[in-house]
């Protein structure tokens, strides 16, 4: 009687509350269970509070094989621990195994998958909750999280994946992770994305994977390399491995291109690279063109064409603004130098106070990572106002002109050349232009 109404009670615990049990009676912590089976503790906290509904294979086999007991026992299908050698549990096991071998040989899984897909504008939570794959549309939400500026939600989401068996889904996660926590200023957390990153993309150029999976990998080096600025080893050129993405990565792939020739100041060039890619792309890809024409705004600003340059602003806000995704617009503030202020901050208050929170944690975290592993200085004590009216300066723009522009006075634009001279410790528009555009 007792013994059935023990197994009764056991019947009813969760896979949280029966990992409980088993780290109680092995004497091991969370933290401990976690290393031993290379997963994070948020993972295991998850678990063991209820928060994850399901857990995936390759974590149940884990810590069946760690405790000794059964997946079914972990589960709550069985309801005695002891039971791990019987015949029938090691048949489940090997069936278990099996199916895990046959998942590993599926193909993997699409890498940043809302990045490469179009959707109508507004119905980009439809779209994820579309997904059939649960571990799709997971990653998918991060995707979401980050791209509409909540980095606490993107980071919680891409954090379940660092250490996922399909590499497409790791490397995915650890891009959101890194980028995420330099937004939300968690410095030691983005270092620990980039370094595992990093290591994924050894494993990726080094190992026998396919080329599908070596074109990510030179896609998420090359995009942390012009984007962060940080030295990623080796990296074969894009441009070779473009054509193995679907339409919308490509379309984000050609970004990266064009911000890398802006950045070597080729602006004529990056500029027709995205008004061909444009002009030939039918489906609308939000997340992609929002980049695109932020990255052609920037070249027009460069070009001093600033009516080109709000157009295509205006371009990238229309296609943002629908699902909130800011996050791009608020990253590249100080290269769209004033575009938000002259296009959003009169007509859309609200919006433009929260890109520009964005550009504050952004740059800020940015600035952190950036310094140590350069060793050259970038200032963070000017304001965005400071900020945009020394990249214009520093581009050739007279006060007149940039005052024109901002809608300010000449007078006020010498006060602000003052205070960022004294910030920066120079003298004259020479030494400003060299410090700018190093």
């Amino acid at each position: 009687m007792e013994e059935n109404a023990k197994s009764e009670e056991e019947s009813f615990k969760t896979p949280g509350e029966r990992i409980v049990k088993l780290c109680e009676k092995q004497q091991i912590s969370q933290r401990e269970l976690a290393r031993r089976i290379g997963v994070t503790s948020s993972q295991i906290s998850r678990i063991l509070k209820g928060e994850t509904k399901t857990i995936n294979s390759d974590m149940l086999m884990a810590l069946a094989q760690e405790f000794g007991v059964s997946t079914d026992y972990i589960l709550g299908i069985v309801n005695n621990p002891e039971n791990t050698q019987s015949m029938e549990n090691t048949e489940n096991l090997a069936a278990e195994s099996k199916d895990m071998e046959e998942r590993r040989e599926q193909p993997f899984h699409t890498p940043m998958l809302l990045m490469s897909s179009a959707f109508p504008l507004g119905g980009c939570i439809d779209f994820i909750e579309s997904l059939a794959d649960q571990d799709e549309k997971m990653m998918a939400y991060a995707e979401y999280y980050y791209f509409s500026g909540h980095h606490e939600k993107a980071v919680e989401y891409a954090e379940m994946y660092l250490d996922h068996p399909d590499i497409m889904l790791k490397m995915s996660a650890c891009l959101i992770y890194t980028f995420a926590n330099l937004s939300l200023n968690h410095i030691h957390s983005a270092r620990m994305g980039l370094n595992r990153l990093t290591e994924n993309l050894d494993q990726v150029m080094k190992g026998n994977t396919d080329r599908k999976a070596k074109a990510f990998g030179v896609f998420v080096a090359v995009a942390a390399h012009t984007l962060l600025h940080l030295p990623v080893g080796d990296i074969p050129p894009l441009s070779d491995y473009v054509g193995e993405f679907k339409k919308g990565k490509q379309l984000w792939g050609v970004y990266v291109l064009a911000h890398k020739a802006y950045l070597d100041r080729e602006y004529q060039r990056s500029l027709g690279i995205v008004e061909a890619c444009l002009m030939t792309t039918k489906e609308i890809y939000p997340i992609s063109m929002i980049y695109l024409n932020l990255v052609a705004a920037m070249n027009a600003m460069n070009l001093m064409q600033t009516e080109l340059a709000k157009k295509y602003f205006m371009q990238a806000w229309e296609i943002a603004r629908p699902d909130g995704l800011i996050e791009g617009i608020g990253e590249h503030h100080g290269l769209l130098q004033g575009l938000i202020e002259t296009c959003l901050k009169k007509d859309y208050p609200k919006d433009y106070e929260r890109i520009i929170a964005i550009t504050y944690k952004f740059s800020f975290g940015w600035r952190r990572i950036h310094n140590p592993d350069t060793n050259e200085y970038v200032a963070d004590n000017l304001t965005t106002t400071e900020f945009t009216i020394a990249m214009l300066a520093s581009r050739g723009w007279t006060n007149q002109e940039i005052a024109d522009y901002m809608q300010i006075t000449p007078r006020t634009v010498k006060q602000h050349m003052t205070c960022i001279f004294n910030k920066m410790s120079i003298s004259n528009r020479k030494q400003l232009k060299d410090y700018m555009l190093r």
